[in-house]
């Protein structure tokens, strides 16, 4: 069965070569198909369209009216689907990421940097939150995909780890005395110690210290993984970091690594998506650069 759009684009080549013969060839079709669309096409109408001449066809007033709707609107759906090629080349469009603020500055900006030369037309929308937010966010299509902690347990994400990470705990000056020896999380947990507020690394641990039996009772929960090592460099207690972006604080000698008898397990900072949901062409590539780990 032939679509009103098929016959309005009959109309519309109709309409642009003067004649039906010509219409016929630019559409691949024979010439009493595309007179029997028109003729079909009038009908719904209830109006002609072209009058008919030896010389050729010529619009009617309601036909001439007509065609200039319909040239506007086949143009409009040849630049839609331009568009849609750009996005396939990723000549233009938006990657939609969410991310937390210290994975934003200790792992993603080398990431960044690498697709925006790639694709320097592509537009970022960075959505900061904690891995909960982001994860929402995500479900919600907020974000088209999210750098997170892990980590997660949700059956509707795809997930990707990217990087290793590692919990530990750093002190200042005044608690160098705990650097002595590996102390045990009995011991630790006796410190007055620096966590994060509500988060998925600081979740992380946590469970894993009650595991073992050993609950938390934190001394300052703070919003930032910056305050955490600001906090324990003036010496205000024992945090709670993530040795991977804790690097400068420990090589110039602000901050130390308090040995413990037992590691905390390591976890994984990765990439996730929606399952149901194909990514798209900036989304794909984003991933593969996240996953091709050429930063070092």
């Amino acid at each position: 069965m032939v679509s009103k759009l098929d016959l309005y684009k009959v109309f519309y080549s109709v309409g642009k070569c003067k004649s039906f013969s010509k219409a016929a060839q630019d559409l691949y079709m024979t010439q009493p198909a595309v007179s029997q669309s028109i003729m079909q096409l009038e009908k719904e109408l209830d109006t002609r369209l072209f009058n008919r001449t030896p010389k050729g066809v010529h619009f009617t007033d309601e036909g001439s009216l007509l065609y200039e709707y319909i040239y506007s609107a086949i143009n409009l759906i040849d630049v839609g689907e331009e568009k849609i090629q750009e996005f396939k080349n990723l000549t233009t469009g938006e990657l939609k990421i969410g991310v937390g603020d210290t994975i934003s500055r200790y792992f993603l900006l080398p990431y960044l940097e690498i697709f925006h030369n790639n694709y320097p037309n592509i537009k970022f929308k960075i959505v900061n939150g904690t891995t909960f937010e982001i994860c929402s966010l995500l479900k919600s299509g907020e974000v088209d995909v999210a750098v997170c902690n892990f980590p997660i347990h949700d059956t509707a994400l795809e997930l990707r780890p990217c990087l290793e990470v590692h919990d530990i705990f750093v002190c200042g000056e005044k608690y160098k005395h705990l650097l002595s020896g590996p102390i045990s999380f009995q011991e630790l947990v006796k410190q007055p110690l620096i966590l994060l507020d509500n988060s998925n690394s600081r979740n992380y641990v946590e469970d894993y210290l009650l595991s073992k039996g050993i609950p938390i009772s934190p001394e300052f929960e703070l919003g930032s993984h910056e305050l955490l090592l600001e906090f324990a460099k003036i010496n205000l207690g024992i945090a709670c970091v993530t040795r991977e972006f804790s690097q400068d604080y420990l090589n110039k000698g602000l901050l130390y690594e308090v040995g413990l008898t037992e590691e905390i397990p390591k976890r994984d900072i990765g990439v996730c998506f929606l399952k149901s949901v194909p990514l798209s062409p900036a989304s794909t590539k984003f991933v593969e650069i996240l996953e091709k780990k050429q930063i070092k």
